[in-house]
């Protein structure tokens, strides 16, 4: 196998960093990882060339060094704070090209409300949203709102550390039936004088579609189907299948109109909520990072880590494979933590319209693991250690609660 420049890689801490590592070491490239711990589950990889722990500090302090040290030619991240802390720093060190968004692009898509404004004006069909604001009559407007809503956070990353400070809890998605739980929400809030995005709820079900972005138009997508999610109402994918290469032709060209109006450059997902029985498509976000469901990309060949490095490290401009759109993946832990919730405690969930089947969850749950199109996040036949520790931390970590 021919050898190629190595990769610095930020993350390895998750299935996301994981999958990336596995993904380009697949592919012959050595890849050097960052990780914030020795126990994360990607430094045990057989396609982990090699790691180092991550040092403290700002990455600019640091990262010029371990460039030096490693003769990488790229860097890439998994997390958010990263993206944003590499999008600061020059496309290029020295002949290391640092593989994120620029900041630009990258404020548009973590901005909830500036990724609505560029959908809404490329004929994309956006929820109704409402950004509360400081001095506003909150009990008139929660009045005139149509229920049930969501609120989430416009921004997180930005969000996150403003809440940490005031002793307050970020919470990813909240659900709101009446108007006194939306005052009582907001209330929550006033002491930092910050409050989230208040948007309708949108029925259907979950609809990614991936595409990597270059000069304005996609060289590689993808699109899968959320099947389950932890939460069981909403959160990270923890089943979910590729959806027909010939479906949703036309949101697939929207999705690329709309990455092309916000600049963006590089891998990208666009989320939805999809109605079958209406066909309408709702937009959620842009997820400008690598996601949660990227190791169904993987196993169906659509490798966006690979198509970054090729185009921009190797300088490669032939077309991509067409990637397989027959097979689903699970990312067992949270699935299990799904299924548990539904059976004992089905009063936790918080989606008014998420439908409870207890016996068809169980029976899927069972039924998936000798099904021939079933794949795995963590769980590899051919890079077992992974797997391996991320079962013997699960241990542990139930021995200390028993002991407790």
């Amino acid at each position: 196998m021919t050898a190629f420049p190595g990769v610095l890689l930020l993350g390895l801490e998750n299935a996301i960093g994981l999958t990336v590592a596995r993904e380009l070491g697949g592919h012959g490239v050595p890849v050097h990882g960052i990780a914030r711990s020795a126990a994360s589950i990607g430094t045990a990889s057989r396609h982990c060339t090699d790691w180092t722990l991550r040092p403290s500090g700002p990455i600019a302090d640091w990262l010029p060094d371990l460039i030096d040290r490693t003769g990488a030619q790229a860097v890439l991240a998994v997390s958010e704070s990263d993206l944003i802390e590499l999008a600061a720093l020059p496309p290029m060190i020295g002949d290391c090209h640092i593989l994120v968004p620029r900041p630009e692009p990258l404020e548009r898509v973590l901005d909830k409300l500036q990724t609505l404004h560029a959908a809404a004006t490329a004929g994309l069909r956006v929820p109704q949203t409402w950004q509360p604001r400081a001095g506003e009559d909150f009990a008139a407007r929660a009045a005139q709102m149509r229920y049930p809503l969501v609120a989430k956070w416009a921004n997180p990353p930005e969000i996150m550390a403003v809440l940490e400070q005031a002793g307050l809890e970020w919470i990813k998605t909240d659900y709101v039936r009446t108007p006194d739980q939306l005052v009582a929400l907001l209330d929550r809030y006033t002491p930092v004088g910050r409050w989230p995005l208040i948007q309708q709820y949108c029925r259907g079900v979950g609809l990614g579609q991936m595409l990597y972005m270059q000069d304005g138009q996609a060289t590689l997508r993808f699109q899968h189907r959320r099947l389950h999610e932890w939460p069981p109402e909403g959160g990270v994918s923890t089943l979910c299948r590729a959806e027909p290469t010939g479906s949703h032709h036309a949101q697939m060209a929207l999705s690329e109109k709309l990455l092309r109006a916000l600049d963006w450059e590089g891998q990208a997902m666009v989320e939805y909520r999809y109605e079958p029985d209406s066909d309408r498509y709702w937009l959620m976000e842009v997820n400008g990072r690598f996601w949660g469901s990227l190791p169904l990309a993987r196993h169906c060949g659509a490798d966006f880590a690979w198509e970054a490095y090729r185009r921009k490290v190797l300088g490669q401009t032939d077309a991509a494979p067409p990637p397989r759109d027959d097979l689903r993946a699970r990312y067992m832990v949270p699935e299990t933590k799904r299924l548990a919730r539904i059976l004992f405690a089905p009063g936790r969930i918080g989606d008014p319209f998420f439908r409870r089947r207890p016996l068809f969850d169980l029976a899927s749950y069972l039924l998936a693991f000798i099904d021939p199109r079933a794949r795995y996040y963590v769980f590899s036949r051919s890079d077992m250690r992974p797997w391996l520790r991320d079962m013997a931390q699960m241990v542990r970590k139930a021995v200390r609660r028993e002991r407790r």
